[in-house]
């Protein structure tokens, strides 16, 4: 819950937090494919027996959070519409003109927390982590009394944010829960969180969509991509929507193209050609930024299908045509150890390319190709 903002300070914050053109998971109608998630939550309000702690777990961007606000949607401005006799309610779904659904969606309902990164004191970025003074205020609202309805909802996203001191307080928080609160708290990677934590909470764990899932959701929320593209989008983002959302905004699938085209090249390595794939990011700015963090996404997700080609044999089908038998030329060239020993070296020579190191963005790029090369001979 925002407290102290002004209309305009809160607009330029959500521009910080939520810089896309779709829906953010607090004003988004759309949830596909955690149909069985979404059951286990309405039986369990049903039940009368609702659990306090809720941990939604899953790969980032499959829609955790989007189910998080669904429920608490339901929680602060639902359950006054019945089924289809006129009984209890028997989907998540608010109606727009339901009371409260306005403030829910805005973020400003008494009865509301969210609980993320917040803005820099200093600077106008949103902070690394989410400290302990943020969980302090979450505690002071746990313990509340309902303003408008009869239930409090609070959101954690991403608990996976949470420094040391934060998880701390944060299992307080969860040690002395209130009647008639909730805490729904996602996390992209649990295995981070403390085990008390876990241990404290019902546990969701959503999968990543299947692809003609994400290839719908693709279709509303970036209909300008043509059906194949939504195609080799769903496939390069593993079931996540949100990470098929950004690989489509920043253009990677000619990213994804390109690079594959020059690996295609391996042994004898296409100079001219990787030097102007790796020029691409000799740039500076966000345009810059996004293309490194989706070359990295793509790397990583394009040594992984080598792995699954070696353990399966058919593999993953080619994304792009120039992928077509690239695996096993790979493969045939040399054993799985030698190329993810060369992935580790990849790997530590990409994270040193982001700070505190900050290595030319070029030459790593240019180095990564050459350890593949080496490889070979």
């Amino acid at each position: 819950m925002a407290r102290g903002k002004t209309t305009a300070d809160a607009a330029e914050m959500e521009k910080l937090e939520w810089p896309y053109d779709w829906p953010p998971p607090w004003r988004n109608d759309r949830l596909a494919g955690h149909e069985p998630a979404e059951r286990a939550m309405l039986a369990a309000q049903q039940s009368g027996k609702l659990h306090h702690a809720w941990l939604l777990t899953g790969p980032r961007g499959i829609g955790k959070a989007t189910l998080a606000w669904r429920f608490a949607r339901f929680m602060l401005a639902g359950q006054q519409g019945g089924g289809l006799f006129g009984g209890a309610p028997d989907t998540l779904d608010v109606a727009r003109e339901a009371p409260g659904r306005s403030l829910v969606d805005a973020r400003t309902h008494p009865d509301l927390f969210h609980l993320r990164r917040t803005l820099h004191p200093k600077e106008a970025r949103i902070q690394n982590e989410i400290t302990i003074d943020d969980v302090r205020g979450l505690g002071e609202f746990m313990h509340m009394t309902p303003s408008m309805g009869d239930w409090r909802v609070a959101i954690v996203d991403a608990a996976d944010e949470m420094n040391r001191n934060a998880a701390n307080a944060m299992l307080k928080v969860l040690e002395e829960p209130p009647p008639n609160a909730v805490l729904l708290i996602v996390a992209h990677a649990p295995g981070r969180l403390l085990p008390t934590i876990r241990s404290r909470c019902r546990r969701l764990a959503l999968q990543p969509l299947a692809d003609e899932a994400v290839i719908g959701l693709l279709g509303d929320y970036a209909p300008n991509t043509a059906p194949d593209e939504r195609r080799a989008l769903a496939r390069l983002s593993e079931g996540s929507i949100g990470r098929a959302l950004e690989l489509a905004s920043a253009g990677s699938l000619g990213l994804y193209r390109e690079m594959v085209e020059v690996l295609a090249t391996l042994p004898g390595l296409d100079m001219p050609r990787l030097h102007g794939f790796a020029e691409k990011f000799s740039r500076r700015g966000e345009e810059a930024n996004a293309d490194w963090r989706s070359f990295n996404y793509l790397f990583d997700r394009w040594f992984k299908g080598l792995a699954r080609s070696w353990a399966v044999a058919a593999g993953d089908p080619p994304v792009v045509s120039a992928e077509k038998g690239l695996h096993q030329k790979l493969l045939a060239a040399a054993s799985l150890d030698h190329w993810i020993e060369a992935w580790e070296k990849i790997a530590r020579l990409l994270s040193r390319a982001d700070p505190p190191v900050n290595l030319d963005r070029k030459q790593t790029v240019l180095n990564s190709f050459l350890i593949f090369q080496s490889v070979m001979r």
